[in-house]
């Protein structure tokens, strides 16, 4: 990392994702069969670890175009050695539980980022919470779930391969709004630097078109709100700023959005989305952009 932007993190931020599903499953649930995950009053959610595993894969992936393309867009190339992932298919936890704290926080960016719980366990040493957390992503409305079914592939001695019933299990639309806050308090003790943290919002816009899978091939981020505040304490409510910029149902009064919010949408153009902060918000932050426009 150049000596320029080797510092730790100093501003508190708040960010907010739109996220805008089209016949897919963001989320599958583990308890209902990997149904959508959706709560009782039929409203979708998306799970933070949910969301945090795509970002990590595409940081994992250094032959991969998004890491390539990203580390090229800083002063000095970025390197990879110290851009592990600690979370990983491949990384051994009993290796992991080796490693000194100064070790761990040198190799692996989502320790320094999301925190290095696995490290802790077992020492007498405090938890370390990361600098950045994500929140529940939950939908404006209720969803509504499709299921079909769908044929099975042939396995090992089966010519003929099968049906997999009600197997594909799709939200036909939603718009979900996923928050995600800066804690420059916890970077002093998980060393994360403004490089890293640079990193994820450059990572952001690619999470899920570059991770899209079968059940998920139509999610996309509309709109990545991000929202830096002036100081490391923070400048201005993070409810006043996501309130702000969550999106809301159309209708000619008020009665009637609010009838509209409890029917599943169908499209993007059922809501109302807003693109800017009211003055009296703006001007307590510093930085202030849309990542999906970068």
């Amino acid at each position: 990392m150049s000596e320029k932007t080797n510092n730790l993190v100093d501003k508190r931020a708040t960010g907010l994702l739109i996220i805008e599903v089209r016949n897919s499953n963001p989320n599958g649930d583990p308890d209902r069969e990997s149904d959508p995950r959706q709560r009782q009053d039929g409203r979708g959610e998306i799970s933070p670890v949910s969301f945090k595993r795509k970002v990590r894969d595409l940081i994992e992936m250094k032959t991969g175009k998004v890491w390539e393309s990203i580390s090229k867009q800083f002063s000095l190339a970025l390197d990879p050695n110290k851009f592990m992932i600690s979370e990983s298919r491949e990384t051994k936890l009993a290796d992991i539980r080796n490693l000194n704290e100064e070790q761990f926080t040198e190799k692996f960016w989502d320790g320094r980022i999301f925190g290095n719980t696995e490290l802790e366990k077992g020492r007498n040493i405090p938890v370390k919470t990361g600098v950045v957390q994500f929140g529940l992503g939950v939908s404006m409305s209720p969803i509504e779930v499709r299921r079909m079914t769908t044929t099975n592939p042939p396995v090992e001695g089966d010519k003929k391969g099968g049906m997999a019933p009600l197997a594909y299990r799709i939200v036909q639309h939603g718009v979900y709004c996923m928050p995600f806050f800066v804690n420059s308090t916890a970077a002093r003790k998980t060393k994360c630097t403004q490089d890293d943290i640079n990193v994820l919002l450059k990572i952001i816009p690619f999470a899920y078109p570059h991770t899209a899978s079968y059940i998920r091939s139509c999610v996309e981020i509309r709109h990545a709100w991000y929202m830096e505040h002036k100081s490391a304490l923070g400048s201005c409510s993070d409810f006043a700023l996501l309130d702000a910029l969550t999106p809301m149902r159309k209708g000619d009064t008020d009665e009637q959005r609010k009838e509209n919010a409890e029917k599943p949408s169908t499209s993007w153009d059922d809501y109302d989305v807003p693109k800017e902060l009211p003055k009296e918000l703006r001007d307590k932050l510093g930085d202030f952009r849309d990542l999906m426009n970068e």
